[in-house]
């Protein structure tokens, strides 16, 4: 018999491989979508309205219809937390339909050899203008610098999507979930005010949402399979419907020049190893800004300082409040913080803790040379300017807005700051100012609201910061 050429042999299809039995079935296997594609092709965002109640001084959080695009912020550097952020994407995207999954640049060509399902990134110079259109929550995996991080994507934007926090980092007092309640938080957040009842049947396999959505919030598929909120299946959410929304005020912050130019187009990231945070600078391809279109204010959820760095001599830095000359601090820093970072730089430096519902800012001295210079409360709309001191010998000082980006400030030079004021809009449609947190309330208010409002923030005081606690005790 005559031989056949290899490359025949090679292309011979293989035998049909028939079931053994009855009991076997064939199925058609096709390989895992493992891809990243861009954000960019993604639906604008859903913006939320949030809904004040009589009862408490957190507002509820309603979606108009199903949320879309989600951003997943895990702790940089830290693997046991990639492993988690895997879990919780295959968790959202196998249990919840028409969800697009979106993380920065970095992490994503870290994690999506992972997913067997596509992902979203954007290129680093385009976080900043398009992450604020696309992004409709943010889910963060880490410790408060998570957090800020996510914020910071937000920074010279006036509206911010809610972010639900997990606590997987080091303190954490910013993070409302633990990671083991993952589900149920994700649940809540997602049908929060989608008034979709859910029926408790025999067991957790046989609960699932009945189909009674808002108008827009659910659908059916082409082929008659249900969307949206109607798909959903899992545990009751009980008589809690709404998610509430803790809204953290923050700082904004201009930066002028001895001539009184606005500058923030040159507050640079502080840390090269972390992606990019998308805010247009002096260097960037895009570069070129006019005046008008240069970002006139960044936004601080923490604070501002400015400090002597690593020079030896303290800082001289007059301070204004109101167009008012205060004083001359001379220290090795000033800090302006929110109540959200009273907790943070500020508590370090000899700051008073301030509830996150009282509207002010603070200004704390970092080791003042004068005893007597002793930390400040102010009403949010005080507008306090730090201007560098003549007496300052010279040298330009370090200004850094939330530790994440910085600006060198000289003679001269000024940093404006105020209170972001919370706008509600015309149409109720949602806020603009501040960060919206899903807050993990307890459900046991009172009829004034005051336990369930202040839960989360005194349970932080007394499991994290340890707050009293008296000499030699163990606890």
């Amino acid at each position: 018999m005559k031989s056949q050429p290899l490359w025949h042999a090679l292309r011979r299809p293989a035998p049909r491989q028939w079931p053994l039995g009855p009991s076997h079935r064939l199925f058609s296997v096709s390989a895992p979508r493992r891809e990243i594609l861009q954000a960019s092709t993604l639906p604008d965002r859903l913006v939320p309205s949030y809904v004040e109640s009589p009862s408490t001084s957190l507002l509820s959080l309603h979606w108009p219809k199903p949320p879309r695009n989600i951003l997943l912020m895990p702790k940089l550097h830290a693997p046991h937390v990639i492993v988690s952020v895997v879990e919780f994407a295959k968790h959202i995207h196998g249990n919840y339909p028409d969800l697009n999954i979106i993380f920065e640049r970095n992490v994503a060509e870290n994690v999506h050899e992972k997913l067997p399902f596509p992902i979203y990134t954007a290129d680093p110079t385009a976080v900043g203008d398009l992450f604020p259109k696309k992004i409709d929550l943010v889910t963060t995996l880490g410790g408060d610098g998570t957090i800020l991080r996510a914020a910071s994507l937000f920074s010279h934007r006036a509206s911010v999507p809610p972010i639900l926090s997990f606590s997987m980092g080091s303190l954490g007092f910013l993070g409302e979930w633990k990671f083991e309640e993952y589900k149920r938080a994700w649940r809540e957040a997602y049908m929060s005010g989608s008034n979709v009842p859910v029926e408790d049947l025999v067991g957790p396999h046989t609960q699932t949402a009945v189909p009674n959505g808002r108008s827009g919030g659910s659908s059916e598929g082409a082929s008659g399979t249900k969307t949206g909120w109607d798909s959903v299946r899992g545990k009751s959410m009980g008589i809690y419907r709404t998610s509430k929304i803790l809204l953290r005020h923050r700082l904004k912050v201009g930066v002028y020049d001895s001539n009184g130019v606005n500058i923030n187009d040159q507050v640079m990231p502080t840390s090269m190893a972390e992606p990019e945070l998308g805010l247009p600078t002096l260097h960037s391809a895009d570069q070129v800004r006019t005046k008008s279109s240069a970002p006139t204010s960044l936004h601080a959820i923490n604070e501002v300082s400015i400090d002597r760095g690593a020079h030896p001599h303290l800082a001289i830095i007059d301070i204004f409040v109101n167009n008012h000359f205060l004083t001359e601090a001379v220290a090795d820093g000033i800090l302006i913080s929110t109540p959200t970072g009273s907790t943070a730089y500020s508590l370090s430096a000899g700051g008073s803790i301030v509830h996150p519902l009282v509207k002010s800012l603070l200004i704390t001295p970092i080791s003042a040379r004068s005893l007597s210079f002793r930390p400040l409360v102010l009403p949010l709309n005080t507008k306090v300017v730090l201007r560098l001191s003549k007496r300052n010998r010279g040298r330009e000082l370090p200004v850094s807005i939330d530790g994440k980006r910085r600006a060198g400030v000289g003679i001269g030079m000024e940093v404006r700051i105020e209170g972001e004021r919370l706008v509600q809009m015309p149409d109720g449609g949602g806020w603009a100012g501040g960060v919206p947190c899903v807050i993990r309330a307890s459900g046991k208010g009172d009829s004034e609201g005051i336990a369930e409002d202040d839960d989360s923030w005194v349970g932080g005081l007394n499991e994290l910061l340890k707050f009293n606690y008296p000499f030699g005790e163990v606890h």
